[in-house]
């Protein structure tokens, strides 16, 4: 037997439970169906087939979940930080002893490769190591003095939170934002992804054998236009976090508005990365193909556009093509597969789209540029040249294995098309020349930009983009900001005197 053949055996034995009892709403510490009865199909895109019948929310059963994380929050946010902090490192240390059968699910759920999931299960149990060792100090803030009076601020947890998580590595993003609100002393409902649901129900039920209390952590499967909506509109909810496209950010920042609620977003991207001729060129054309070809090119952070120095363009992007063109497509399970199948046929329609807009706009596709094969939802690293920065390639998130590369003659070129994008979540520049790096993120219009580096996340540093790429940062105690209210408490230190009236 194959590795292959071993790892699918393995995933048919996570998967079996799913089959036979779907993917359930887990509400208030139970696992539930939808009150309508009602269900849809999460589809494996290797070959179509149906993964699990999936329980499909309606407003009602939101209300439910609503209702048990507010029952939940007068308990779960008078427990002591310290407290919090031992739940959650169990929950740490269960998601790490079961990181393999996450990592198998959730490569059959979306498509994306072994060698990337196993990592992602593991920065899972990472996210809330990291946010329970700050849940002890999470209240803590500052005392300032005048002569008169003494003033301590401090943070209290906000209440019962939304949190609507992507399709795209699914587990990885859902701990993201639920460990901090967790850590922070919040109760949760959880909207994952209809695409993508089924790891959401393994970390509920991990927390929950962790110690986790019931009704703290609740999750709601559905579309976004009901039980997404219901969440967003509903009065109890005080916050809601999403990562998503930009689009529905919009939209549920509107649904959320009536009710004064607090967002977070974290949204699309149409990332830059930026050589000048000067660079070390085996590394930007290691790090650039990483960025967009890695993962399925299917994440926020993605390199989707390649700015490239003319005076090196020519043979950089063959180097690219090249790569493009030995990186391995195959099945998500496949201990060498690079690039799997995309999520869903809807999205892999979406993506060969942008093939034929690309050839319409005058573009040359020096690599991929197809499907792979008649079943599933396998497309070939694509690289576009010949490219403008006024072409749809170049400006909207394809959020595939494509690249678009263009190039600059100087820093001011390449800053006018690096910002010239309704974007600006991340941006990745390659020179050796000091002086210019600082030049030129001193005026990049990204959230964040790392210089000579692909996207290496460092946990205490802020993530989050500026323009149409979201509001608010996550990491560190940024997010602590986001799921926590800020509270000023003034005491008198000496008699002062108080203006007097009508006397």
């Amino acid at each position: 037997m194959s590795v292959l053949d071993d790892n699918i055996a393995k995933a048919q034995v996570y998967m079996a439970a799913f089959a036979a009892g779907g993917v359930l709403n887990h509400i208030d510490g139970a696992s539930v169906p939808a009150l309508s009865g009602k269900t849809m199909d999460t589809i494996c895109p290797v070959d179509g087939t149906v993964l699990a019948q999936v329980a499909m929310s309606g407003a009602e059963d939101v209300d439910a979940a609503v209702a048990a994380a507010r029952a939940a929050f007068p308990g779960w946010s008078k427990t002591p930080g310290a407290e919090r902090r031992k739940i959650l490192i169990k929950v740490a240390e269960a998601i790490e002893a079961r990181a393999d059968e996450i990592a198998f699910t959730e490569c059959m759920d979306t498509g994306q490769a072994l060698r990337f999931m196993s990592k992602a299960a593991i920065r899972g149990a990472a996210n809330f190591r990291f946010f329970a060792d700050q849940a002890p100090g999470a209240e803590d803030g500052t005392v300032t003095r005048t002569p008169t009076q003494m003033n301590t601020t401090s943070r209290r947890p906000i209440g019962p939170v939304g949190v609507i998580t992507p399709w795209n590595t699914p587990f990885m993003l859902s701990t993201w934002k639920i460990a901090p609100a967790l850590a922070s002393g919040c109760t949760v409902v959880h909207k994952p992804a209809e695409f993508s649901p089924m790891t959401a129900k393994k970390l509920v039920e991990i927390a929950e054998e962790a110690g986790l209390p019931k009704g703290v952590l609740n999750v709601v499967n559905g579309l976004g236009e009901t039980a997404g909506k219901r969440l967003t509109e509903h009065p109890d909810i005080r916050a809601i976090a999403f990562v998503g496209e930009s689009r529905t950010g919009s939209m549920i920042m509107a649904q959320g508005a009536p009710t004064l609620k607090r967002v977070h977003f974290e949204l699309g991207g149409k990332n830059p990365v930026i050589v000048f001729d000067d660079a070390d060129i085996d590394r930007a054309v290691d790090a650039a193909t990483f960025m967009i070809y890695s993962l399925n090119g299917e994440r926020c952070t993605s390199s989707s556009r390649l700015l490239v120095q003319d005076t090196i363009h020519d043979a950089f992007t063959a180097r690219v093509a090249e790569v493009a063109k030995r990186i391995k497509v195959g099945h998500p399970l496949d201990p060498e597969t690079v690039v799997g199948p995309l999520i869903h046929p809807v999205h892999e329609e979406k993506v060969l789209s942008y093939f034929d807009t690309a050839r319409a706009e005058g573009a040359t596709i020096a690599a991929g540029g197809g499907k792979i094969g008649e079943k599933g939802c396998f497309v070939a690293p694509t690289l576009f040249t010949g490219a403008t920065n006024t072409m749809k390639i170049a400006q909207e998130e394809i959020f595939g294995p494509v690249l678009t590369a263009i190039p600059f003659r100087d820093e001011e070129e390449a800053l006018s098309l690096a910002n010239d994008v309704d974007y600006g979540l991340a941006a990745y520049l390659w020179t050796n020349d000091l002086n210019r790096a600082i030049r030129m993120t001193d005026h990049l219009e990204a959230g964040m930009m790392w210089v000579n580096s692909e996207n290496i996340r460092h946990l205490p540093t802020p993530f989050g983009g500026v323009k149409a790429s979201g509001i608010g940062r996550d990491g560190g105690d940024w997010s602590f900001d986001f799921y926590m209210e800020t509270v000023n408490v003034s005491f008198p230190r000496a008699i002062h005197k108080v203006p007097k009236l009508g006397g």
